[in-house]
């Protein structure tokens, strides 16, 4: 009967130890994202090369540099007309995608 409770009190505390070792924290910073605003006539070759090639007759309207976690991306709101669209490229000019244009909720 001894011998039961020893291996019974054996497993207790190695389920608390492992316990206690799960359930440490583990905190994450997380960095503030840089937004830096780009002239039109300062963004890379390659991303006006892309927007006059794939997006005909669009102008930009904005630009920014964002820097978030070490890595910079480029965000180029272009127009046409009433259309818009937001652009997102990778540091080095290629295009990575395009963000959802924001729904507006219709009122009843």
């Amino acid at each position: 009967m001894k011998k039961v409770l020893l291996v019974l009190v054996l497993i207790m505390a190695v389920l608390v130890v492992n316990a206690q070792a799960t359930t440490t924290k583990t905190t994450v910073t997380k960095e503030k994202a840089l937004r830096t605003v780009v002239l039109a006539a300062d963004l890379q070759k390659p991303i006006t090369d892309n927007i006059a090639k794939d997006y005909v007759g669009y102008t930009v309207k904005e630009a920014a540099s964002v820097t978030a976690n070490s890595i910079v991306t480029y965000e180029v709101v272009i127009v046409k007309g009433t259309d818009t669209e937001t652009l997102v490229y990778d540091k080095d000019g290629v295009f990575v995608k395009k963000l959802p244009v924001p729904t507006t909720p219709k009122m009843k």
